[in-house]
């Protein structure tokens, strides 16, 4: 279908500000879904911070040289292109399209990702989904932060508890 010069640069526009918001980038390739399947897929997506959105090839790779991205996308971007722009919870948002894939009965294909600057294969592409969750990486971070705490704590504290354990047992004995 052919989209006049106006709908072109409102596009890569579109585009260029998802990328922008986006901390990775995973390709499908959708050919032979459904409209319906698509809109199932837009609405998994968006609970974990995704947008979903079918895109362009040219247009797309447009707009990744106006976010400073000219990296080569040929390999990835295979058949129909369809784009999930990843929020911040990288490992949550590729496990929901991986699930979702797997429960529609592989409607739906990745194709590869990009990561920064880097172009991910298919392999790499799903192993993303591998990463900690966010809450896991901020639980992780915050159990490193207070474990030198706890130590210390525990050491200044274990002298006092060893007196009035021995203190316990004595009034213990002579009770007896």
């Amino acid at each position: 279908m052919a989209i006049n010069r106006q709908k072109k640069e409102e596009l890569v526009a579109l585009y260029t500000e998802h990328i922008e918001k986006s901390s990775a980038l995973v390709f499908t390739d959708y050919r032979g879904a459904k409209v319906g399947k698509i809109n199932s897929l837009r609405s998994r997506l968006r609970t974990t911070g995704t947008e979903y959105v079918v895109t362009k090839k040219t247009l797309l790779n447009l707009a990744l040289e106006q976010s400073g991205r000219k990296l080569d996308l040929s390999n990835v971007m295979d058949g129909s292109t369809a784009v999930a722009f990843l929020g911040e919870d990288i490992g949550t948002s590729v496990k929901a399209l991986k699930d979702w894939i797997k429960s529609e009965a592989d409607v739906v294909r990745i194709t590869g990702a990009v990561l920064d600057t880097d172009v991910l294969d298919v392999a790499q592409a799903e192993a993303l989904a591998d990463l900690p969750t966010r809450e896991q990486m901020l639980a992780k971070l915050l159990a490193t932060i207070i474990a030198p705490a706890s130590q210390l704590v525990r050491t200044i504290n274990e002298p006092g508890a060893s007196l009035a354990r021995v203190l316990k047992a004595q009034a213990d004995k002579e009770a007896a």
